[in-house]
């Protein structure tokens, strides 16, 4: 027999963390690995733009290092030590570094500040992008409280977003889409 998707356990707002702890649905921790499984969701749709099959191909690793990372991120940390999550190991970190290193070596010197446009293939890059950062930013703010973080999970999401924004510029460059340069507006006197 199927399981229900719908359980009834958090209708008042509390939640579990992996390992039987409680917690509100606003807990930090919440925020964190909801905003890395929106990321994850924004990685689906950057794939469905992706025409280069390695780039997909790496993306779909990205979404299951996502998962590690939410795994991680969804544990309490009481019991985390007791249960067996899978880990980020340094080797994905450095497979990140190689992509931005390889996607790089066929760009232009970056000169000047970005627009985020030009294609959706481009823009959706940049908005997961930004989810990324705004995941590594709750990470942040859990470690400043205290809350355990494995230093692994921050160091994926600032590395990922690094490699997002290099895509997107890969991407333009692969589909001969022009780069949208910030032009900031000149003060006159």
């Amino acid at each position: 027999m199927a399981f229900k998707i719908y359980t009834k356990t958090g209708d008042k707002g509390k939640t579990s963390l992996i390992g039987g702890a409680k917690v509100s649905k606003s807990h930090i921790r919440i925020d964190a690995y909801g905003t890395v499984d929106e990321l994850n969701a924004y990685l689906g749709l950057v794939i469905d733009y992706q025409t280069h099959t390695g780039t997909r191909a790496l993306l779909q690793t990205i979404q299951d290092r996502l998962f590690v990372v939410g795994a991680s991120l969804a544990s309490d940390p009481e019991k985390e030590q007791k249960m067996s999550i899978p880990d980020l190991l340094p080797e994905d970190i450095q497979q990140l570094e190689q992509a931005i290193d390889n996607m790089e070596a066929s760009l232009e010197p970056l000169k000047y500040f970005l627009l985020p446009g030009g294609h959706v293939a481009v823009s959706t890059c940049h908005i997961a992008r930004t989810v990324c950062r705004r995941a590594e930013r709750l990470c942040v703010a859990m470690q400043e409280a205290g809350q355990l973080v494995v230093p692994e999970v921050l160091q994926y999401l600032n590395r990922l977003s690094d490699y997002l924004f290099v895509l997107a510029r890969f991407t333009s460059f692969q589909l001969g889409v022009a780069e949208i340069p910030w032009r900031p507006r000149k003060r006159e006197d």
